[in-house]
């Protein structure tokens, strides 16, 4: 007897870590500190509330069904915007707005791949595209990171077989915040380019990326569209997490496709999260900037305050973006020590079990923190009680 699609996968990680909250008691002095899900935890700016308020009130839109890839202006909208960002052309019939960037992966995924066809998913993975794949009955096929926790091109090459449909990228990466250099993005991208797969680059944390200028110039090739499938979220360059609203660029052809998929699901996105991004596009650059500026800046707090937890035998292995990936020094699991730290630490975090194959021993050694929503007195207080464990 077959087995559900949704029972061949583990269960959600954010949900299944909550669950550890449950009969713990936090005194007044020392709250939990929840660095589990990196998502902003404050509404998006005033003015942007105000417009999507007038948005619901007089905009009879707001309320109705809108083209399945999304509003015309906003799509118009990002394909200026990534050229400007990129360079190259990119217009907006390459563009489909998505309910979230979820979504978009999802939806690329029903469009280049089917029953028994295998991914190619670095390690360690964000673990709603392994979840995604394991539901499409679509082999997620690991790729090993190394010490600096980048794939090698090389050895991706080796692990392409003819049941290979994609390469997925995140960058900068959810779990571990490495930021990939241009250089080894264009090297994927020519090798996908060679072997008739697609590449998937998730690009959800480019607004916080340390480097300034385009991250990389994979839409200077004319052709991008032919081997490229790029995703980007609003959620978190707007505060918009509620709201649901990610993109998708590739082909026009292949967006046919994916029009198939969202009008089986959501049939649309929705009206004012994608109001909201246009209105974020149209008039939050400057905004946007001190966002990133603050999430540098703990960043930073981040790598200031690493000397004194690896005075205790941690190591800070990836960092940028909204995530830190520590290795610790515990002789148990990463699972069973983020258990504990709920309640001798009142912490929560993330085991990079959730994050790597079961049969990959990493797993054991490494934790996630998401730190955004923490300022640099929390992130101090973080490590004040990461330092003081007497396990």
């Amino acid at each position: 007897m077959s087995i559900s699609r949704t029972r061949a996968t583990f269960a959600a990680p954010i949900v299944e870590a909550r669950k550890w909250l449950d009969g713990v008691a936090f005194p007044p002095e020392r709250p939990l500190i929840n660095v589990s899900q990196a998502a902003p935890m404050e509404a998006p700016p005033e003015a942007l509330r105000q417009a999507m308020a007038e948005f619901l009130l007089y905009r009879t839109e707001a309320h109705l069904y809108g083209p399945d890839l999304g509003m015309p202006q906003l799509r118009a909208a990002l394909a200026d915007r990534t050229a400007r960002i990129y360079g190259g052309a990119v217009a907006a019939d390459q563009v489909a707005i998505t309910s979230g960037c979820n979504q978009a992966f999802a939806a690329a995924i029903a469009a280049i791949a089917g029953e028994g066809d295998a991914v190619l998913l670095p390690t360690p993975w964000y673990f709603n595209h392994k979840m995604w794949l394991d539901m499409s009955g679509v082999e997620a096929a690991p790729l090993p990171t190394g010490e600096d926790l980048l794939p090698d091109p090389e050895q991706a090459a080796g692990l392409i077989t003819d049941r290979t449909r994609a390469i997925v990228l995140v960058t900068p990466n959810n779990p571990s915040g490495a930021e990939y250099p241009a250089g080894l993005l264009r090297a994927f991208y020519d090798l996908a380019q060679a072997r008739g797969v697609k590449l998937i680059v998730d690009e959800t944390y480019r607004d916080f990326h340390s480097q300034t200028g385009a991250p990389h110039n994979l839409f200077a090739d004319p052709d991008w569209d032919r081997t490229l499938i790029h995703l980007y979220s609003f959620s978190k360059a707007y505060r918009l997490t509620g709201h649901r609203v990610g993109a998708l660029l590739t082909s026009p052809a292949l967006l046919e496709e994916v029009e198939k998929f969202i009008d089986s699901v959501t049939i649309c996105p929705s009206q004012v999260g994608q109001f909201a991004a246009l209105k974020g596009i149209e008039t939050l650059d400057q905004w946007l900037a001190g966002e990133r500026d603050e999430i540098l800046d703990r960043r930073a707090a981040i790598a200031e305050g690493a000397p004194a937890l690896e005075s205790r035998g941690w190591a800070l292995k990836g960092l940028g973006a909204y995530f830190a990936y520590f290795a610790h020094p515990y002789d148990m699991g990463a699972d069973e020590l983020a258990r504990r730290l709920v309640r001798e630490a009142g912490v929560l975090l993330l085991p990079a079990t959730m994050f790597v194959p079961e049969t990959d021993p990493t797993g054991a050694r490494h934790l996630r923190v998401a730190f955004a929503n923490l300022d640099r007195a929390g992130i101090g207080t973080l490590y004040d009680r990461l330092t003081a464990l007497t396990i």
